[in-house]
């Protein structure tokens, strides 16, 4: 636990921003997603002593009434006086309560929506480092529910203040009695506050805070268990048994967790009880005290009797309000530390890439390093990509083929050199603009839950060319699939959302991830293995059919079979993070390296294959 706590103090991510300067960011919130929230929260905060007080009051009143012999005449208006109060005071209250509790929620998912922006534009890179991923998760415990966190702060503070509300009442009440026994009572209460803040806080930091990558390995066993995809293997595998007790270790993490902060809780409440007990003593003894000895009137030990019970029990409230608002802002420290996160994902900032006809891009000395790894992915790469050129990236799996991609389409940026375009560092350049000049297939194709057309697109319905997307499936080899769906185009993927939609193969997949690229007419295409699926030959005859359809655009070819590598003008090889090998097809099987010995071994499978093809 000690390393654990230390790690996050060392955790440069987390910022501890402060009570008030959550609130206010807090209060920002609801003003930007719901304005009408702050005009109906003072209506609780004067309902709630009227709600408190009016009947405590009617008490006092009635008995000196009787007790002094009044008429009831004066007592039947005494009582409509108060009835009147009462009932507007309910309506106003209910009004509040039927209209503020959907505003909250309302405000979190406005917050929910920008927490989630953001982790679809930082760089890609930070996806794949745990301390990211960790401060992610911890933002998004503080944003889904409704007592935790964002949400949580907002309606602590509502709470906080109709409770500061009935306290300032009640001690004007017993301020008028007594004020030692007032003092008495906030001493109380500023001692169980104090014990329940540092309960908070030790919970927080010994139990909640290093459960954070615990969420993220639950969450990924729940997707395990429940999710379509590994379903097969775990029927065909007899996975089930293997995976329910690795789920059932992983729970024992939590339940230990839960005892701990339990057990915490249970002697912070017994501590909450006794001085309970000991503010209720002080205040009946003082009453009983000035009712036999001051004279104190049957109406008004009703009255501070009452009051003191109330107020009490709202001092506590008060107190542990604090409380509460310090737990729910160091939540809300970790939803602002992600949202505050540098992560690279300004897409906007920088100039504008420029039209050309022609697009050049130069590696010069790249390397690349994974946050906290010891060894470099990709390691001191020079290399020039002409326009219009085709280039083929070829390699074992790990050979670094994938990094260079992902920093050629700059979803990593180098961690030495720089790459250029058209003689441009790329930094200097906007990632939208940047994007812009890429048609990407890549190796896994995410299927989501729109219909076909805008699956091709991946543009809303309206700015949706249907026919053009059409054609792009059709020359992408997936013609024939089109067909036996009944609404063309139109048919919704995935049964996620709609009963009815289809599913596709993992060929079908791919056929549409080129129909994407062709759709998207970008001058540099790139296929990052894309026909992993396929066997040799259909790759290589589908990769000759785009080759074609891509026309004079550049394009580079990633696999770790060599089916694109004869049509291309150079071909990469890639070894353990380095390009150990450039050049043509020819000139590298005249060089008999590494790439001559690859291409043997894969050239029966190619020359076997077309000589059965023919038969």
């Amino acid at each position: 636990m000690k390393k654990q706590k230390t790690n996050e103090k060392k955790n440069p991510l987390h910022h501890e921003y402060g009570l008030w300067s959550n609130i206010r960011w807090t209060i920002s919130a609801m003003r930007r997603y719901s304005k009408r929230l702050m005009l109906l929260i003072p209506i609780s905060v004067i309902c709630a002593p009227i709600m408190n007080y009016l009947w405590t009051f009617i008490s006092k009143f009635v008995i000196d009434m009787i007790t002094g012999e009044a008429g009831w005449e004066a007592l039947l208006w005494l009582m409509g006086i108060f009835t009147v109060i009462q009932l507007t005071s309910t309506m106003l209250n209910t009004y509040y309560n039927g209209e503020v509790w959907w505003r909250f929620i309302q405000t979190r998912f406005g917050l929910m929506g920008e927490k989630n922006a953001k982790v679809m534009s930082i760089d890609f890179q930070h996806l794949e480092n745990s301390d990211v991923m960790d401060c992610y998760q911890k933002a998004n415990n503080a944003c889904n529910s409704n007592d935790a966190g964002v949400e949580g702060l907002m309606r602590s503070l509502v709470s906080f203040a109709q409770t500061l509300a009935v306290t300032v009442v009640g001690l004007l009440i017993l301020g008028t009695l007594n004020v030692w026994i007032v003092l008495i009572m906030l001493a109380l209460g500023v001692v169980n506050f104090i014990i329940s803040d540092r309960t908070n806080a030790v919970c927080k930091k010994k139990v909640w805070d290093p459960l954070a990558p615990w969420w993220r390995r639950d969450n990924y066993m729940r997707q395990q268990i429940t999710d379509f995809a590994p379903a097969k293997d775990i029927r065909l595998f007899g996975l089930r048994e293997w995976l329910v007790g690795k789920y059932r270790e992983l729970k024992k993490e939590r339940l230990a967790a839960q005892k701990v902060n339990a057990k915490k809780w249970f002697l912070a409440s017994i501590a909450s009880s006794i001085l309970w007990a000991a503010a209720l003593c002080a205040v009946y003894g003082w009453l009983i005290w000035s009712v036999v000895y001051d004279g104190l009137s049957i109406g008004d030990f009703s009255l501070y009797l009452a009051s003191a019970g109330t107020l009490f029990q709202y001092i506590n409230q008060l107190l542990n309000g604090v409380s509460e608002l310090l737990q729910k802002s160091r939540q809300v420290d970790d939803f602002r530390s992600f949202l505050d996160f540098d992560g690279g994902e300004k897409d906007s900032s920088g100039k504008p890439v420029p039209e050309s006809d022609s697009y050049e891009f130069e590696f010069r000395n790249v390397s690349f390093k994974y946050p906290k790894a010891e060894n470099y992915a990709l390691k001191n790469l020079s290399l020039k990509l002409n326009a219009g050129e085709r280039l083929a990236v070829v390699g074992l799996n790990g050979a670094g083929k994938s990094t260079f991609i992902k920093l050629l389409l700059r979803l990593y940026e180098p961690t030495e050199g720089e790459i250029l375009l058209n003689g441009v560092n790329i930094r200097e350049y906007d990632k939208r603009s940047y994007y812009r000049v890429f048609a990407p297939v890549f190796q896994d194709v995410e299927l989501f839950a729109f219909p076909l057309a805008e699956n091709v697109s991946m543009k809303s319905p309206e700015c949706t060319d249907k026919k053009l997307a059409e054609e792009c499936l059709n020359a992408a080899g997936f013609g024939e699939k089109l067909t036996e769906l009944p609404r063309g185009v139109d048919t919704e993927i995935l049964k996620v959302i709609h009963d009815d939609g289809v599913d596709l193969s993992g060929g079908e997949k791919q056929k549409l991830a080129l129909a994407r690229a062709l759709y998207k007419n970008a001058p540099v295409v790139v296929l990052d293995e894309p026909t992993a699926a396929l066997d040799a030959i259909a790759e290589s005859r589908l990769y000759n059919d785009f080759d074609k359809l891509i026309g004079g655009r550049t394009a580079v070819y990633i696999s770790h079979r060599l089916s694109s590598t004869q049509f291309c003008k150079n071909v990469a090889m890639f070894k353990d993070g380095e390009m150990c090998e450039y050049g043509t097809h020819e000139s590298l099987m005249e060089r008999n390296g590494a790439y001559a010995e690859m291409f043997r071994l894969q050239a029966q499978y190619y020359v076997d294959g077309e000589a059965a093809a023919d038969v």
